[in-house]
């Protein structure tokens, strides 16, 4: 199943990563696809606080990882884009199969670590702050999670 959203700004970006978190369960995993600037960790911190987690999320770029172990459930937030033609067999594996849900940006680069069943977001700037999110499901459980999020709006 596939479903596509305009935001017209920032705010409107975190709010709908804000009403997707409910739907999260733990060991779910996300793909968060865009350019540099795409939006990926404004959505992500939209996220986070749906989960009820306090702390202000940041890149991870860094880092390559960020934890949220304060809310409903675990947010684990990676940014694999240090990780291109890099040895991957560091452990990350462990939280995108954990016990909480798993944001991964720049994917591409940690293709074996990605479970056949995943959600897919496609985040492009339109120009401005406005932004075209295109949701795909790979797996019943995200095909039935994008229909709550349709019937959510």
């Amino acid at each position: 199943m596939e479903y596509e959203v305009i935001t017209e700004r920032k705010e409107e970006t975190k709010e709908l990563g804000k009403r997707l978190a409910p739907l999260f369960e733990r060991g779910d995993v996300v793909l968060l696809k865009g350019d540099l600037g795409a939006g990926k960790t404004t959505f992500t911190g939209g996220v986070a606080e749906g989960l009820s987690i306090d702390e202000k999320v940041i890149s991870p770029t860094f880092n390559i990882m960020k934890c949220y172990f304060k809310g409903r459930i675990p947010l684990y937030h990676i940014d694999a884009y240090r990780l291109e033609n890099q040895n991957i067999e560091i452990g990350l594996d462990e939280y995108i199969e954990g016990d909480g849900v798993c944001l991964i940006e720049w994917p591409m680069y940690i293709e074996k670590l990605i479970p056949d069943d995943y959600l897919e977001i496609t985040i492009n700037n339109l120009g401005g702050d406005k932004r075209r999110l295109a949701f795909e499901a790979h797996g019943d459980r995200f095909d039935a999670l994008i229909a709550k999020l349709k019937e959510a709006k």
